[in-house]
């Protein structure tokens, strides 16, 4: 398999010839050009992922060549060489837009790490152009994902929005559960009518049975007059009941009640009240084991739970990342009237490694941040926050580039059978491969799960197997 294809433009045919074919034995498609004119009538032929080129050359040079590639393909690495080495020339090659800049005579090893870093970074520009190309048609109100699991979710939402059944999304925090909340109400007949919220775990036990069911004048100290709960306030509409694996056992059965059967009393009040309300119910916790543990009411987990959906973390995501960094970067560099338009190839490799803990909402406060203190058209490395860099060190994540093809899969099978809980078969449908890959590729690693032992063999083990 080509390791890429590169376009070579020289106008020394010895240089031109010796480059090619220095290339094609590392494995790289490689054409030639050997002026920058006869370089154009090769690109819609050959569509090269590269272009390597002299800067000093008779009728067009490298930087007017630059200048024309970049009219032609924003996201196409160009590299310039030239044997006449200079501060100045090196700056006006790399700010009219040169990926990187080589000096003659050439040392092969530099050479060829500079055509593999740019090659990367090309190949993550095109990925975030092309994602943030197509936000609008992969995208569901709010929500952004082109990623398989984002577009089982946008498929499930699409079904369920039109019912009348109660929804449980379930998914860490940060995931987006309110933006899918509020996507299932848009698409539902109830859209024309309210979409009320409550975070319930905000709240203590008496405020949040009044957030809920109102209350009356002189229900308690402080009541002085009488106020519409949110199951009031979202008749005809959707109410979204955010971290619902919180609120306490006697809410539970008030709670339980509304859901069956559609009436209540306000706090301090006699007078039963009847509702028309759709209920989307969200947690981070795992309800089945507050169930198990006596925490949650069983009868009532059954009546939330009529629809479940589970959205995934951004680390089971992680194709999607630079499409959402785009999407935010886009959103807050309006905001903010900047005039920051691209992610340096740095941070789109930084923000592919890291694990995203706190999730979408992580990486939207992490590119708000960045934007503000950008003062340029890109967001760089500087303008990130230090703690990204440290966590992504200590997740044992392989450097990109400069990993091997072996040491990415390693990780990607092991993290992701990490991920599952040890489950070959669901590893090897997320990443697509065969259940015997994965088994042979664990006993290769020394990894293969027996019982309960650890995933990854600790370092004494592994050091007493060699």
């Amino acid at each position: 398999m080509s390791k890429g294809r590169i376009l070579v433009v020289d106008d020394e045919a010895a240089a031109r010839s010796a480059l090619a074919e220095l290339l094609r034995a590392e494995g790289y498609e490689v054409e030639t050009a050997g002026d920058a004119f006869k370089a154009f009538g090769r690109l819609g032929e050959f569509t090269p992922e590269l272009v390597l080129s002299d800067l000093n050359m008779p009728g067009m040079d490298g930087v007017e060549l630059l200048r024309k590639l970049r009219e032609y393909s924003a996201e196409l690495p160009v590299v310039l060489m030239t044997a006449f080495a200079g501060v100045e020339t090196a700056v006006t090659a790399m700010h009219e837009g040169a990926t990187d800049y080589l000096t003659k005579p050439l040392n092969t090893d530099e050479l060829l790490i500079v055509l593999a870093r740019c090659l990367e970074s090309g190949k993550l520009r095109r990925e975030a152009s092309e994602l943030s190309r197509r936000l609008e048609r992969y995208s569901f109100e709010s929500i952004v994902g082109s990623s398989p699991e984002m577009q089982r979710v946008f498929k499930t939402v699409a079904q369920i929005a039109p019912s009348r059944a109660t929804v449980l999304i379930t998914g860490e925090s940060g995931t987006g559960k309110e933006l899918v909340a509020a996507a299932i109400h848009q698409h539902s007949p109830r859209a024309g009518g309210p979409f009320v919220k409550l975070h319930c775990a905000a709240l203590a036990e008496s405020l949040l049975e009044s957030e809920l069911f109102g209350h009356e004048r002189g229900a308690y100290t402080g009541a002085d007059r009488k106020r519409e709960g949110r199951f009031e306030l979202a008749h005809g509409g959707t109410l979204f009941l955010d971290e619902i694996g919180e609120i306490s056992p006697s809410t539970q059965v008030k709670l339980l009640r509304v859901l069956q059967e559609r009436e209540f009393e306000r706090v301090g009040g006699d007078q039963t009240l009847r509702v028309d309300v759709r209920v989307v119910a969200a947690t981070n916790r795992d309800l089945e084991e507050r169930v198990s543990a006596g925490k949650f009411r069983e009868d009532l987990f059954f009546r939330l739970n009529v629809i479940s959906l589970t959205l995934p973390s951004l680390r089971e995501r992680p194709t999607d990342v630079p499409a959402l960094a785009m999407h935010f970067l886009e959103r807050y560099a309006r905001e903010n009237r900047k005039a920051v338009t691209r992610i340096s190839d740095d941070v789109l490799n930084l923000l592919a490694s890291y694990t995203w803990p706190g999730n979408v909402r992580e990486l939207e406060n992490v590119i708000e941040r960045a934007v503000v203190l950008a003062g340029g058209e890109s967001l760089e490395l500087s303008h990130l926050p230090s703690e990204l860099g440290v966590v992504t060190r200590r997740s044992g994540a392989p450097a990109i580039p400069g990993a091997t093809m072996d040491e990415l899969e390693r990780y990607a099978i092991l993290k992701t059978m990490e991920s599952v809980g040890g489950s070959t078969s669901r590893a090897a449908e997320m990443l697509g491969v065969s259940v015997r890959k994965i088994q042979y590729k664990l006993q290769e690693y020394g990894a293969a799960p027996k019982g309960r032992a650890p995933l990854l063999a600790q370092p004494s083990e592994r050091k007493a197997d060699n």
